[in-house]
C-alpha cells in the first residue's frame, strides 16, 4: 500500500480544527468590520451581531467535538480577558467627558452612583436570597456583579469623541455612571465574598482596606497618572519624540501603566482607569486637540475589537444545559432587573430632578449589563468561597441577564436615542 508523503498527508487533512478556527476568526473579523462601518445607520448595535455569531460558534464547536470553556474551571481566563476590555473602555469613557468637575455639574452621576447602584444591589441580593435560594453572601455577590452598567457595550448611548459634540445630560449620565460604577462595585463584591466566607472579624478590614484605601488610592493614582501622561505626551511631541501616527496607542499604554500600578499597590484599577482618562482630558479641557481625538479613536478601536472578542468568546460558551441552570427564578430576575429594578431605582433617584420624564425613562432603560458583570462573576468564583452550585448559578444568571440586555438594549439604542433627540431631550 502506497502512503502519501508527510507534507501531502498534512495538505489533505480535511476539517482540521485549527484551520477551521482560523477561517471562523477571519469571518468574524470581517463581519465585525462591516458591522462597525455602518453602525450609525442600523437600528441595532454591533454587539447584537457578535452575540448571534457567538451562539452559532457554540453550535459549530459542539458539532466538531471541541470542548467549550467551563465557566468555573476557566474562570481565570474569562476574568483576564474581560479585564482588558473593561479597562480600555473605562479610560476611553473618561477621555470622552468634557464637562468640568463639580458637585452640581455631576448631579445626575451622583444620583446614579449614590442612590441607584446601592438600591440595585440590595434589590438583586434580596431576590437572590429569598427567591433563588442563594446564601446571603452569594446573593450580595450576585447583586454587586449585576449592579454595574457596562462601559464596553453601552457605546451607542454614551457621549461622542472629546470636543466634537455637546454633552446631553442623558448621555453624560450614562457615560459617567458606567465609568464610575464598574470600579465602585468592587467593595460590594468583596463584601459578599467576606459574608460567604463565614468569618466574623472582617468588618474593620473591609471598611479600611476595601472601602477607603482601595477607592481613595485608585482615584489619586488614576488622576496623577492621567495628568502626568497628558503632560508627558505634550513634552515628547514638542521634541518630536512622539509621532502623531502612534497617538492611538497612547491610550492603551497609558491605561495599562495606570491600571497595573494601581493594582500592584492593592487598590482598584478600574476606578483608576476611569480617573486617568478624566485627568488626561482635564489638563487641556476646552481646546479641541487633534491628538486627544486620535487617542480617543485609538482606544475606541481597541475597545471595539475587545468587545468583538469577548462577546464571541462568552457567546461561544453558551449551552442549553448552562442556560437551564438559573431555572425559572433566575430567568425571572432578567425582566425584573431590566423592567422594574433599574427603572424604579432611577425614578426614585431622580425625584425632584430637572430632567424631563422621557430623559428619566431613557436613563432608567439603558442600564446595559455585560462584560463588566462577567469580570466580577469570574473574580468571585476564583476566590473559592462560593459553593460549586452557587458559582454556577451566579455565572449563568449573569449570562441570562447580559445576553438579554445585549439584545434588547442593542436593538433599542438607536431608535430610542433618535426619538429622545427629536423630542428635545437629547441635547
Amino acid at each position: 500500500m502506497t502512503h502519501l508523503p508527510l507534507a501531502a498527508s498534512r495538505g489533505f487533512d480535511f476539517l482540521d480544527v485549527y484551520a477551521i478556527g482560523l477561517l471562523a476568526g477571519g469571518l468574524a473579523l470581517l463581519v465585525a468590520v462591516l458591522a462597525l462601518s455602518r453602525q450609525s445607520e442600523r437600528p441595532f448595535s454591533a454587539a447584537v451581531v457578535y452575540l448571534v455569531m457567538g451562539a452559532i460558534a457554540s453550535l459549530g464547536l459542539t458539532a466538531l467535538g471541541v470542548n467549550l470553556l467551563d465557566p468555573i474551571e476557566d474562570a481565570v481566563l474569562i476574568e483576564r480577558a474581560a479585564e482588558l476590555a473593561v479597562i480600555i473602555a473605562l479610560f476611553s469613557a473618561g477621555v470622552k467627558l468634557d464637562r468640568p468637575l463639580g458637585w452640581e455639574a455631576w448631579n445626575s452621576t451622583r444620583r446614579l452612583i449614590i442612590i441607584v447602584m446601592p438600591l440595585t444591589i440590595a434589590a438583586i441580593a434580596a431576590f437572590g436570597s429569598l427567591v433563588m435560594g442563594l446564601s446571603l453572601g452569594a446573593a450580595i455577590v450576585l447583586g454587586a456583579v449585576l449592579a454595574p452598567t457596562d462601559p464596553v457595550l453601552a457605546g451607542d448611548v454614551q457621549v461622542g469623541p472629546p470636543g466634537e459634540e455637546q454633552e446631553s445630560e442623558t448621555h453624560f449620565a450614562l457615560t459617567s455612571e458606567a465609568g464610575l460604577n464598574d470600579g465602585l462595585a468592587f467593595p460590594f463584591v468583596f463584601l459578599g465574598v467576606f459574608v460567604a466566607s463565614g468569618g466574623s472579624d472582617w468588618w474593620s478590614e473591609w471598611i479600611a482596606a476595601d472601602l477607603f484605601y482601595g477607592l481613595l488610592i485608585a482615584v489619586v493614582v488614576g488622576a496623577l497618572g492621567g495628568w502626568g501622561l497628558s503632560k508627558a505626551t505634550g513634552w515628547w511631541r514638542s521634541r518630536d519624540w512622539l509621532l502623531a501616527d502612534y497617538d492611538g496607542w497612547l491610550a492603551v499604554a497609558g491605561v495599562l501603566v495606570v491600571y497595573g500600578l494601581t493594582e500592584a499597590i492593592g487598590a482598584y484599577g478600574f476606578l483608576a482607569a476611569f480617573a486617568g482618562g478624566l485627568a488626561f482630558r482635564r489638563r487641556e479641557r476646552g481646546r479641541v486637540q487633534d491628538h486627544h481625538t486620535r487617542i480617543h479613536y485609538g482606544a475606541q478601536t481597541v475597545e471595539q475589537m475587545s468587545e468583538l472578542a469577548l462577546v464571541l468568546l462568552l457567546g461561544s460558551t453558551v449551552t442549553l444545559t448552562g442556560l437551564a441552570v438559573p431555572g425559572f427564578s433566575g430567568w425571572m430576575l432578567v425582566p425584573l432587573l431590566l423592567f422594574v429594578i433599574r427603572p424604579a431605582a432611577v425614578a426614585i433617584a431622580f425625584t425632584r430632578s430637572r430632567l424631563s420624564v422621557p430623559e428619566r425613562l431613557f436613563i432608567g432603560w439603558f442600564g446595559v449589563r455585560g462584560i463588566g458583570s462577567f469580570y466580577y462573576a469570574a473574580v468571585a468564583i476564583t476566590t473559592g468561597v462560593l459553593s460549586a452550585g452557587e458559582a454556577e448559578l451566579i455565572y449563568w444568571t449573569v449570562v441570562a441577564c447580559a445576553g438579554v440586555s445585549i439584545l434588547l438594549h442593542g436593538i433599542s439604542s438607536s431608535p430610542l436615542s433618535q426619538r429622545l433627540e427629536a423630542a428635545g431631550g437629547g441635547r
